[in-house]
């Protein structure tokens, strides 16, 4: 880095009124008259196509760069945080926004590598690789015959966070007067806190470290290396994993047994972090992991990482045993531990009809695919009956750790349907739980958060 760039990680491209008000004026023309809509429907008693309203919604923000369209992505996983149209047209929203132009990529690289930029590389990619919400990433060369993934951020992403965070505030109270089943306080909390993280690119480099520690033993699962002497705040530099994308990769491969390779592979991906060390990866959709001719994978983009508290992680397994078990104390108990307030009577239930959809793979001890207990005309027709007795109980307020936790669980069960993989789900979750010990899972945590310069997230967990 130069010597005159500032401590500060946003001292460069703050949050500035200006760019807020900017980003405010630009999301509020797009998506201002549709809020109208939603709430003149309710208000005013006004008929309102769902189905054409959610898609103008799915337009105007698919259209946006920035955390506002992820925020949707992650909501369109979460059940009853959004109407049910609206959930199916934002799923499709993808993080493959159009990139920046050389221009941009020339300024980024000079301001946070300084003006020598260019003789860090031997070859370095004019066209972007990929592009995401936040930023986009282009292929290069170091003179050793290394390739290198450079990830640049958008300019004034600072700004356009702060405004979005804003909008989806106001997205939440519109939404909160249309329907009482789901108080999504708590959410917007941790959707908030995760969309800033994922701007501090030092932060990230700290993240792909601590899952290269997690994961060192695990054959089928690689991280890339960040290079720290090649990053900064904003651009974040590592050595680049050539893989497939799934899809191209399922096109490819009809042999099951391959497929089932995969799978196992993206369940300890994922789940080895979470079980070990109480961490887990929260964006599992398809731009953010490719697959190796050896059928393992590449996990990719390190900037939404979330840390459970070590009781969290047993309030997991202990439901999973409560729902095998038939055991209502030891769910409230598990409910509790995860955050939920009041649970008990028929609301324990109502959690409870979801709760076995969503650990119906792991409750029979056979090979299944994932459609043989949780597909999705299931999956409509339990989040129909869970928002309607939610609605009739009062509602109830989901803790800040259900989102990425449920996110994760449903965008895996998505790839897994992909794959149409064909596993002991059971067995593989058991396999990781056994011995589980809450008190050995806080000192792993402990020692791996400490290693990777991350003490501070276990503290906040």
């Amino acid at each position: 880095m130069t010597d005159g760039q500032a401590d500060s990680p946003f001292a460069r491209e703050d949050s500035r009124f200006g760019q807020r008000l900017k980003r405010y004026t630009q999301v509020g023309t797009q998506v201002g008259g549709l809020a109208a809509q939603l709430a003149g429907a309710r208000v005013l008693g006004l008929s309102l196509d769902k189905g054409k309203h959610s898609a103008e919604l799915k337009a105007a923000l698919g259209g946006l760069k920035g955390p506002l369209m992820k925020a949707a992505q992650i909501l369109a996983t979460i059940p009853d945080a959004l109407p049910r149209e609206y959930a199916e047209e934002l799923r499709q929203l993808q993080s493959n926004a159009p990139p920046m132009g050389w221009s941009f990529v020339k300024r980024r690289m000079r301001t946070e590598l300084g003006p020598g930029w260019r003789n860090q590389f031997t070859e370095f990619g004019h066209e972007a690789a990929a592009a995401a919400s936040l930023g986009q990433v282009h292929i290069a060369k170091q003179e050793d015959g290394r390739e290198l993934a450079c990830k640049l951020q958008y300019p004034d992403m600072a700004s356009t966070v702060e405004a979005d965070v804003q909008q989806l505030r106001f997205a939440f109270s519109v939404y909160r007067r249309y329907d009482s089943a789901i108080d999504p306080s708590e959410i917007y909390k941790e959707l908030s806190e995760r969309l800033r993280e994922e701007l501090d690119y030092a932060r990230e480099a700290k993240n792909m470290r601590l899952y290269a520690r997690m994961l060192a033993k695990e054959d089928g699962v690689h991280v890339p290396e960040p290079i720290e002497a090649l990053s900064s705040d904003r651009l974040l530099t590592m050595t680049w994993l050539s893989g497939q994308p799934l899809l191209a990769f399922i096109a490819e491969h009809e042999d099951q047994e391959l497929r089932n390779r995969v799978a196992l592979n993206m369940f300890r991906a994922w789940y080895v972090p979470f079980y070990y060390y109480g961490v887990i990866h929260g964006d599992p959709h398809l731009g953010n992991y490719t697959i190796r001719p050896d059928c393992s994978v590449n996990l990719l983009d390190f900037g939404c990482i979330r840390v459970f508290r070590p009781t969290f992680v047993k309030g997991v397994i202990d439901l999973y045993h409560a729902l095998a078990d038939d055991d209502e104390e030891l769910a409230v108990s598990a409910y509790r531990a995860w955050g939920f307030e009041r649970v008990e009577g028929e609301l324990l239930r109502t959690l409870n009809q979801w709760a076995r959809f969503l650990y119906g793979p792991l409750l029979e001890d056979r090979v299944t695919q994932i459609t043989d207990t949780n597909n999705s005309i299931e999956g409509a027709r339990i989040i129909s009956a869970v928002h309607k007795a939610l609605k009739e109980q009062g509602g109830v307020r989901p803790p800040r750790e259900f989102v990425l936790m449920d996110r994760a669980a449903i965008g895996l069960g998505s790839v897994f349907m992909h794959l149409k993989a064909e596993i002991n789900w059971h067995r593989l979750f058991h396999d990781l739980i056994e011995g589980f010990d809450v008190a050995q899972l806080a000192m792993r945590q402990e020692e791996a958060l400490r290693e990777a310069d991350l003490s501070e997230m276990g503290a906040a967990a």
